[in-house]
């Protein structure tokens, strides 16, 4: 099968998508290497985040408030809550959706404000495990917000309706309120004890009017919040730092072109809006009334039309996500899945930072900007164009195979050539 310039493949085995609690299996030709879903433990993703971070040689500094920031023409000068100060020519605010840096800005955060909160944990149970899940299905029939899903090593990830909502910045439940929540709503504690981790989370849905202020950026949380369903604010809030990421480290090496900054808002934003529609549209399907009963019927059968499931599983896992760079082939904007090539996967190629012409002709030359761009000449019959510039961050910024069309194009990504 071909879809958008690349050659697709069928998924293996039977895994299946989602979209709320509308299970179908996965679509075929949607333009991954990895069609699944897979679930990585938060403090995982944290672990190995900390540790790159740390390899590339980041600062990480924990327990560090800000209580300031000003910015002028060269620079960001940012207070802490100890009295020091920092100097940075750029500012990236990732700090959660009560940003402080967002406030500090004075950004406009609209959206709709939480009306139901769930409690989350990550607890061992004493219950039998056969108990459990048939008292949980039991409940799931009326209560879809409700669920005890198993983690691995005997823990569970339990989930219930709070019985109100918290006020803002409340602290995470405690075990015992946990406990006594369950007992309320299902008659049981089950057990549970062992907590690794719990939590509170609410529905409210914002967005930051701007992604940009001079010379501070806002990205993940601090850019935008929605509830947790379909785990869709990971996947956000890494691409808003790879998008950025590679555009501040053009700026601070001399080389980005002009308004290069502005394209994180230009491409992040629309972004961020459509998976705040996705979740607010799951929020629905979840509720327990009649109509929402009536969507989720409705969702099933339409999610039986193969280009209706493949549209929300693309959704889901941010494969679809595609940058408007204007008109021109199907690949343009998207980010190309990690083909196969001679030397290896294409992601491997690409761990450096730079962008990569991809180039099945042989004919091609990214002469004068070889200091930021890799050619790599392969014949690989995964790709069905002759050839394609993908920025650093892996998304499509030019396809075909005309010397002069592909030269007009460098410079918008990637600059003035050197020499």
């Amino acid at each position: 099968m071909r879809l958008h310039g690349v050659r697709t493949r069928r998924s293996a085995g039977h895994p299946r998508t989602f979209f709320a609690t509308v299970l179908k299996p996965w679509p075929e030709g949607l333009d991954t290497s990895h069609p699944y879903g897979l679930s990585i433990a938060q403090p995982v993703t944290e672990r190995l985040l900390s540790e790159r971070a740390a390899e590339a040689g980041a600062e990480i500094r924990r327990g560090t408030e800000v209580a300031g920031l000003s910015q002028d023409q060269d620079a960001v000068t940012v207070e802490l809550a100890d009295g020091s100060r920092l100097r940075a020519r750029y500012v990236v605010g990732c700090d959660g959706g009560r940003s402080t840096v967002r406030k500090l800005l004075g950004i406009g955060f609209p959206g709709e404000p939480t009306r139901l909160e769930t409690w989350l944990g990550n607890v061992e149970v004493s219950e039998d495990p056969a108990t459990l899940m048939r008292v949980t299905g039991e409940i799931r029939r009326k209560h879809i917000r409700f669920g005890a899903v198993p983690m691995g090593d005997g823990v569970y990830r339990v989930i219930v309706p709070a019985e109100k909502v918290s006020e803002s910045g409340a602290p995470a439940p405690t075990l015992e309120e946990f406990k006594q929540r369950l007992r309320d709503f299902a008659g049981s504690d089950f057990g549970v004890h062992s907590a690794r981790w719990l939590s509170r989370v609410g529905d409210a849905s914002r967005q930051a009017e701007q992604y940009r202020s001079a010379r501070v950026f806002l990205a993940g949380d601090a850019a935008h919040i929605h509830p947790p369903t379909g785990g869709q604010g990971l996947n956000l809030g890494i691409q808003d730092a790879f998008n950025l990421g590679w555009k501040l480290a053009a700026e601070i090496n001399g080389w980005a072109p002009k308004d290069l900054l502005d394209t994180y808002h230009a491409e992040r934003h629309p972004e961020g809006a459509r998976v705040l529609t996705s979740t607010l549209a799951q929020g629905v399907l979840l509720g327990d009334d009649a109509g929402a009963k009536a969507l989720r019927q409705l969702f099933e059968e339409l999610m039986d039309i193969e280009e209706v499931n493949r549209k929300l599983t693309e959704t889901i896992t941010a494969v679809g996500v595609q940058y408007d760079l204007g008109n021109g082939h199907d690949l343009l904007g998207r980010r190309l899945r990690d083909i196969q090539l001679k030397q290896g996967r294409l992601y491997e190629q690409m761990h450096g930072g730079r962008g990569l012409l991809l180039d099945r002709t042989g004919r091609l030359s990214v002469t004068g900007w070889a200091d930021r761009i890799d050619h790599i000449v392969d014949a690989t019959e995964e790709l069905d164009v002759p050839a394609v510039l993908l920025r650093p961050d892996g998304h499509v910024a030019w396809v075909g195979d005309n010397q002069q069309d592909l030269l007009s194009t460098l410079p918008t990504w990637f600059g003035a050539p050197t020499g």
